[in-house]
Parts: C-alpha cells; sequence; structure tokens
C-alpha cells in the first residue's frame, strides 16, 4: 500500500506542471530563502481539482469511494486559511474560538462535518498532500471511509507563505 502511495504521488507531482522559481534564492543573512510557490487568481478551479484528483487516487488505492467538492466546506475552508493568516498561526480554532465544526456549521452545510488538515507552507498542494498523508492523523481525515466530500481553499500571503486548508463532509450518521 505505502509502495502504491509513494509512486501515486511520484506521478501526480510529474503531472502537476507547477512553475517554480529556478535555482535557490538566498536571503541577507546568507541562508537560503524558501521556493516561493505563487498562485494566480486564474488557477483556483486548477488546484481544486488537481488536489480533489489527488485525493480521489489515494482514496481508490485505499478501496474508498471518491469525494465530491463541496462549495460550503470550502467556503469554511477558505475562511480558516485567511484567519489562520491573520491569526499567524497553523491551528483548528478561529480567532472568534470557532472551532472546525463551528465554521462549516455557519455555511449551511447540510452534512456531518468529518474533519480537517491545515498547513502553513510554501510547498504545491501536492506537496502538502504527501506530508498529510506521512501523518497519521492528517492521513485519517484524508482516508475517511465516511467522508463523501471535501472543501478545499487557501490563502497567500505576499510573502508567498500559504495556508492550506482540507475540510471533509459526510452524511450524517452515527459512525465517527
Amino acid at each position: 500500500m505505502k509502495r502504491f502511495v509513494i509512486l501515486a504521488f511520484a506521478a501526480l507531482f510529474a503531472l502537476s506542471a507547477c512553475e517554480k522559481p529556478s535555482g535557490p534564492r538566498i536571503g541577507p543573512d546568507g541562508k537560503p530563502l524558501p521556493k516561493v510557490y505563487r498562485i494566480k487568481n486564474t488557477d483556483k478551479a486548477k488546484i481544486q481539482y488537481r488536489m480533489l484528483d489527488a485525493v480521489n487516487a489515494l482514496r481508490q488505492a485505499a478501496g474508498l469511494s471518491p469525494l465530491r467538492l463541496d462549495p460550503k466546506l470550502t467556503a469554511a475552508a477558505a475562511t480558516h486559511s485567511r484567519d489562520m493568516s491573520v491569526q499567524n498561526r497553523p491551528w483548528h480554532f478561529g480567532s472568534d474560538g470557532s472551532s472546525p465544526l463551528e465554521r462549516v456549521q455557519r455555511t449551511g452545510y447540510p452534512g456531518m462535518f468529518r474533519g480537517e488538515n491545515i498547513s502553513e507552507t510554501y510547498e504545491t498542494e501536492l506537496e502538502t498532500l504527501a506530508a498529510w498523508m506521512e501523518d497519521k492523523g492528517t492521513r485519517d481525515v484524508i482516508l475517511d471511509p465516511y467522508t463523501t466530500e471535501m472543501g478545499f481553499a487557501w490563502y497567500q500571503e505576499p510573502s508567498g507563505k500559504i495556508w492550506w486548508t482540507l475540510v471533509t463532509g459526510g452524511p450524517q450518521t452515527n459512525q465517527h
């Protein structure tokens, strides 16, 4: 399974065709600066569907049903990505004290909140997904068998730092 996941990610990275600056950038202290993955406004749908396709490839490899992109879950993810930037810290609670569940409820999402993955990085969405798959907790959100929908959004600061949020949901159920 792990070998297949690694091969699936290698294929996805090869196909992603994301532009990155060439050569390392050096800061005033002589240390290399992070590579900046610049996201254009026109790339929003392409990035969201690239992430959805990658998540669904991983779910398929695990024998799970594919997810659908949900606009209400995406709205909750977008709100939280911007809020993490304002707070300047990656964590699951909003500046107003809201939890992921509360943010999903505020959008009017009719299903059940299943999970949330977050990241503060300069990396692409697929590199971020690969990091999430390396951690059991975030991998479990992606591979939750009761999840049927996902929302995915980000906020990019002028410096290039990206705050990624993936929110999952599914039908109302007694399963946790």
